[in-house]
């Protein structure tokens, strides 16, 4: 029997799924609009908690206030990075010319980024109340309490790390971690979801044992981790190409990034490939309404609208839309591949 804590638990540990999502989808609107530096310093904006709507609201000499700041933070970073034995990484960083040119005011990319930091704000918060809901299990199931707070560990290094993305004016290599974290947050979230859920269920009972298949979405998983990784890359290198040519000429920006985007496009036939042997064995071995069926179905689903925006990206000129979908729904897809990896996981310790 589910006590109302615990349902209280499983549904705020739901909630805070769906919001980290929507962070993740206002990042890619940050990203497609361009606006990661519209707000050049954190965790305010402009030195403000609501920041301006006009140059008017700005001290004369913002921009040269705000690159001292961010050399400054970097010079630490810089040193941190030092102290790991990362002494290359830390002097590319020192000597990155990108990050003393000031960004000119817009006040719709500060807003956009603004809003995008409330986003994250708000998925702390319900990562908080995972925590404190978690305590329900405290007789029952300590490791939803340890991940729940570990997990507000890693979205607190994440916000850390949301400062450097800012100072360093975006550095490559930073914004890949960003989203790796985002995948981990993720991932240790809809853990304690499902654990939480199947707790006090009887198990699934099936045929026969499945390794084989476990072994496959794990496979799964791994290909679509490297797919989120190229297609950073990807990214990272249209954003170098765009303004390269002032932002214009948006049709030729993907014929010039080269061959990250092949590796890119053609690891994505694979996924397609893995995620259909995947749909049919789950329907060969769930039917009705079981959990493992619906979302192998709603993974493919997700995989239709990922393909469709990544032609749009491809083929029609990057059209913002698109890459804010193309993100969401590549980190959708991996939430319901692990998710599915989960469930059959525990199904396939049984057997009749």
């Amino acid at each position: 029997m589910v006590s109302r804590s615990e349902q209280r638990f499983i549904r705020i540990n739901l909630i805070t799924i769906i919001v980290t999502l929507l962070v993740i989808l206002a990042g890619g609107i940050v990203r497609s609009t361009g606006s990661g530096m519209g707000c050049p310093d954190w965790p305010k904006c402009f030195d403000r908690y609501i920041p301006p709507t006009d140059v008017s609201q700005l001290p004369a000499n913002y921009k040269e206030k705000y690159v001292a700041g961010r050399l400054k933070k970097n010079e630490k970073f810089a040193k941190y990075l030092e102290s790991m034995g990362k002494v290359a990484l830390a002097d590319s960083i020192r000597h990155d010319k990108s990050i003393t040119i000031p960004e000119e005011f817009n006040p719709t990319k500060t807003w956009t980024e603004y809003l995008n930091r409330l986003a994250g704000v708000a998925a702390g918060i319900f990562l908080f109340l995972t925590v404190v809901y978690s305590f329900a299990y405290r007789k029952t199931a300590k490791r939803i309490i340890l991940l729940s707070i570990l997990n507000l560990f890693v979205v607190g290094y994440q916000g850390w790390l949301g400062s450097i993305v800012v100072s360093t004016n975006l550095a490559q290599w930073v914004v890949t971690v960003h989203m790796l974290l985002a995948l981990v947050i993720l991932a240790i979230s809809i853990y304690t979801y499902n654990y939480a859920k199947q707790l006090n269920k009887v198990p699934s009972v099936i045929m026969y044992r499945i390794a084989w298949l476990k072994g496959f979405l794990f496979f799964t998983l791994v290909i679509s981790i490297i797919q989120i990784v190229l297609g950073t890359e990807v990214r990272e290198a249209v954003d170098v190409i765009a303004k390269s040519l002032s932002y214009g000429s948006k049709n030729i920006w993907i014929s010039k990034v080269g061959e990250v985007f092949s590796y890119h496009r053609d690891l994505a036939i694979l996924v397609v490939i893995a995620n259909a042997v995947v749909y049919k064995m789950v329907i060969d071995r769930f039917s009705g309404k079981a959990a493992p069926l619906l979302t192998a179905r709603f993974i493919l689903i997700t995989l239709l609208i990922q393909l469709l925006s990544g032609f749009a990206l491809a083929y029609i000129a990057f059209p913002p839309a698109a890459q804010a979908l193309h993100i969401l729904f590549s980190t959708l897809l991996f939430s319901l591949q692990f998710y599915l990896y989960l469930l059959v996981y525990r199904t396939s310790t049984y057997k009749q």
